[in-house]
């Protein structure tokens, strides 16, 4: 009897549950903020391959994307610095940058003396190329950091040799027309698959010599990559341009 009573219970919670939501479930209505989105455009992306919109800047055969591109050398399609930086012959604003780097192999110096490189991004704003693989340096300065504003958030560098990975993504500082900054620069840096930077705000241009700071520019600029006297190599270099998505309209509730 008790499992008799137990089973009819259990019917009527059942139906008063199942009445519930078709009452009242049937008054709600989907949410819809009434603004207008343009479609999203479609892009191929495949593993170890740039995306079907990026800008390759580097394939393993030649520089000719480069600005000073011939001064470097190329070998076993990978680029070594050589004699002096080098920047794209397109410009850049907010981007999306791919890029892989790798150390020498055989360690002469330490400190900033070791694989010391850098990406400019619009000739301006370093993300440092260091070997920080068990090499002491001032924090600001190995690896991932900002250079002499912020550190990586951890250091994951691999060994002198291996080949490294620099995922970017770049928003360009804005100015007024009187030349006053109205936006800073963020920067998101993932090093070998993990976040270092997290839109980073920069608070200016990087310098070695003096404290940061912004000067009005055009919106679009070229990037470099810097020759600091190591043969640092470089390899599959491409770029993605990124905008800010908004709405095309709205459909204003009556």
């Amino acid at each position: 009897m008790t499992s008799l009573r137990r089973g009819f219970h259990f019917l009527i919670v059942i139906f008063f549950l199942g009445t519930a939501y078709h009452t009242y479930g049937n008054l709600v209505e989907e949410y819809k903020n009434g603004l207008i989105w343009k479609e999203p455009t479609v892009v191929t992306a495949n593993p170890n391959q740039p995306p079907s919109d990026a800008i390759v800047l580097f394939d393993g055969k030649n520089l000719d994307q480069w600005k000073g591109g011939d001064k470097w050398k190329i070998k076993d399609g990978y680029a070594i610095t050589t004699a002096q930086d080098i920047e794209t012959k397109q410009s850049f604003g907010d981007c999306q940058l791919h890029l892989e780097w790798a150390t020498p192999e055989k360690i002469e110096g330490k400190g900033q003396g070791r694989g010391n490189s850098g990406v400019f991004l619009m000739g301006k704003y370093e993300v440092q190329i260091l070997d920080s693989y068990q090499n002491k340096t001032y924090f600001d300065g190995q690896a991932g950091s900002i250079y002499k504003q912020y550190p990586p958030m951890v250091n994951v560098c691999r060994k002198p040799g291996e080949w490294q990975t620099y995922d970017i993504i770049f928003n360009a500082p804005r100015f007024n027309e009187y030349g006053q900054l109205v936006k800073p620069a963020y920067v998101t840096v993932i090093q070998n698959g993990v976040v270092v930077q997290n839109h980073t705000e920069l608070q200016g241009a990087t310098f070695y010599h003096q404290p940061p700071f912004y000067t009005a520019h055009e919106e679009k600029l070229p990037i470099q990559l810097q020759f600091h006297r190591n043969d640092t190599r470089f390899r599959n270099i491409w770029v993605r341009e990124i905008s800010e998505v908004h709405p095309t309209g709205c459909v204003c509730p009556q």
